[in-house]
């Protein structure tokens, strides 16, 4: 379903801020695969998916969806193969908006546009019946500015925005970072329903170890722009955080080991 082939990205390229953001980086999902990615900060996480989505162009690989290349797309054209949702609550919809008019261009993102109204009563039917799957009573509040939503309204509009069509792919990029614990277990707990109902093939990056071992069918540990750790079935299920954290210091000093021994 998603190819990423070789793929590489350096900021700043010759100059003395020179940043190796990713490596070589291979990595496919299968159809209905739902991948946590996990790793410190400056491991490249946000990078890949701004890569995935077109926010970035890499300088060097290839990134198919559903065997359709996608690398000369701009992100607002692959929009209709992924779906994103972001860590800030803000991003991702217009908070002037109404919540009916914000659905009805999530809605019209895989259709031919035209000048018909946005929003009529039959999408509007359509729009209460997913919304009500939410449980947030938002189905009733259709002409509500989104702006004057809590954070966690505006995250789980934002997931269903973002999933609706049934996209091709599905970026979570840290999505319930930015929530206070009660609001960050609502969202996950959606976020699982609606991968699980759809079928969603899935990337979700987290800082929150336990989350990425609780959730997904595969799990991916990046590091300095590389993918150091990719586990899935029975080996994902027997991992602790302890272990991750061990695995994640053999590797290191395994790399630097070998890095020494090249500079040797």
């Amino acid at each position: 379903m998603l190819n990423l082939n070789q793929i590489s990205m350096t900021f700043n390229e010759g100059t003395p801020d020179e940043k190796r953001a990713l490596r070589n980086i291979n990595l496919q999902l299968d159809k209905g695969e739902f991948v946590t990615v996990i790793g410190g900060n400056g491991a490249g996480k946000s990078t890949l998916m701004n890569i995935i989505s077109g926010n970035l162009i890499a300088d060097i690989g290839t990134i198919s969806v559903d065997g359709k290349y996608v690398d000369h797309l701009r992100e607002f054209q692959r929009s209709q193969y992924i779906g994103r949702v972001f860590q800030d609550p803000m991003a991702g919809t217009a908070p002037s908006m109404t919540i009916e008019e914000n659905l009805a261009i999530a809605y019209s993102r895989n259709k031919k546009r035209t000048l018909r109204l946005g929003v009529n009563k039959k999408r509007r039917d359509i729009f209460r019946e997913y919304l009500q799957t939410l449980n947030l009573g938002l189905e009733n509040r259709l002409t509500a500015k989104v702006g004057l939503l809590s954070g966690g309204e505006r995250q789980a509009l934002s997931l269903l925005m973002a999933t609706f069509t049934e996209p091709n792919i599905l970026l979570l990029d840290e999505h319930t970072a930015a929530l206070d614990p009660a609001r960050a277990e609502l969202i996950t707990d959606l976020t699982s329903e609606i991968v699980e109902d759809f079928e969603l093939t899935t990337l979700m990056v987290t800082h929150n170890m336990q989350q990425a071992l609780d959730m997904g069918t595969r799990l991916i540990m990046m590091d300095a722009g590389q993918i150091i750790l990719d586990v899935q079935g029975e080996e994902k299920a027997a991992l602790t955080i302890e272990g991750l954290l061990e695995e994640f210091q053999r590797i290191r000093g395994r790399q630097l080991d070998s890095d020494q021994t090249v500079l040797g």
